[in-house]
């Protein structure tokens, strides 16, 4: 069977923050493109489809809730998340699956991805597992160097598990053999998960940069910024057990002490500052046991931040009086130290 490289959401809103729906990837013309990648790479037939496949509607469905208005003032980006300014969000839809052609999917994702990119567009992603950042990592090829930048729980080092070497314990080892990844800044690790001691050996060798979240607790946001090289291109990947289960509760692997809002807000304005946020993903969200959607808006929030940092850091060519910009600034940073 021959599937499109994207279907339309189906249910409720039928896009992110009531955006455009992007039919035709060949004419793209966005500034940020939001993509539902539902279907991993499975280690067993139960991981198929499971819950977290329901991840990108869910994130669709918390829209009302993440902003009522694209017009009205957002305390976390300091104004209108937009500026004022001519920027478009659009959503690419869903990468579909095929359970008699299980890689199929992710081929399909690299080729979305790299349509995203050539459209000089930064990709939104909601998984899914934290399988699907490998494809979309890969359509970076030629783009780099690009510095990875994790939040999780968990390392994901995993060479393979059951055979399948492109699952979501394997992500941060398959980008770390890709040329175009270059440094690596792991934030938020805490408890257990599939690493073992041969798992932190490897990570240790590339050099990746291993960030507890104890030692983020007690540091803070701002010194882990001051590691990150400046002047860099990033690609954020955000696992949702990575989070504190105060802000995202709906995660098949809980663990107490996680990042907390506050920190992920300010490491997303801290690395747009920086340089340039290339593309951000969202993973691994279990809607079933959410509480009252905390945490399809939480992501939704840090889309959010994201977009309209990098509209007031001027990522775009477009316009906005400078009395308006200046002004937007002011309520940024008024944001930041009430915070």
């Amino acid at each position: 069977m021959t599937l499109p490289l994207t279907i339309a959401p189906k249910h409720g809103h039928k896009t992110f923050l009531f955006s455009t729906l992007a039919a035709d990837l060949d004419k793209l013309d966005a500034h940020f493109a939001f993509l539902g990648l539902p279907f991993g790479s499975p280690y067993t037939i139960e991981e198929v489809t499971n819950d977290q496949t329901r991840a990108p509607t869910a994130v669709r469905q918390a829209s009302d809730r993440i902003s009522r208005n694209l017009e009205r003032w957002d305390f976390d980006v300091g104004g209108p998340i937009f500026d004022g300014r001519d920027i478009k969000l659009v959503d690419c839809g869903d990468v579909p699956g095929d359970a008699r052609d299980l890689a199929g999917h992710y081929l399909r994702a690299e080729q979305v991805v790299r349509k995203i990119l050539k459209a000089n567009a930064i990709p939104l992603s909601v998984g899914g597992d934290h399988g699907v950042p490998i494809p979309v990592l890969r359509a970076f090829e030629g783009r780099g160097p690009i510095t990875l930048v994790h939040i999780d729980a968990h390392m994901d080092w995993r060479d393979e598990v059951n055979g399948v070497a492109d699952g979501y314990s394997s992500p941060i080892r398959r980008a770390s053999e890709m040329n175009h990844i270059g440094q690596i800044f792991q934030i938020g690790i805490r408890s257990q998960g599939s690493a073992r001691p041969e798992e932190v050996k490897a990570a240790l060798a590339y050099g990746a940069n291993i960030i507890t979240a104890y030692e983020l607790h007690d540091v803070g946001m701002d010194a882990i910024l001051d590691r990150i090289p400046d002047g860099g291109q990033y690609y954020l990947t955000i696992d949702a057990d990575g989070m504190d289960p105060s802000v995202m509760p709906a995660v098949a692997a809980p663990a107490p002490g996680g990042v907390t809002f506050h920190q992920a807000r300010k490491l997303i304005h801290g690395l747009v500052r920086k340089g340039r946020v290339v593309g951000m993903d969202v993973v691994e969200i279990t809607p079933s046991i959410d509480v009252n959607r905390i945490s399809s808006i939480t992501a939704g929030r840090l889309f959010v931040n994201l977009m309209g940092a990098a509209v007031r850091a001027n990522y775009f060519d477009t316009a906005t009086p400078r009395a308006e910009r200046e002004s937007g600034q002011r309520q940024a940073d008024t944001a930041d130290v009430g915070m």
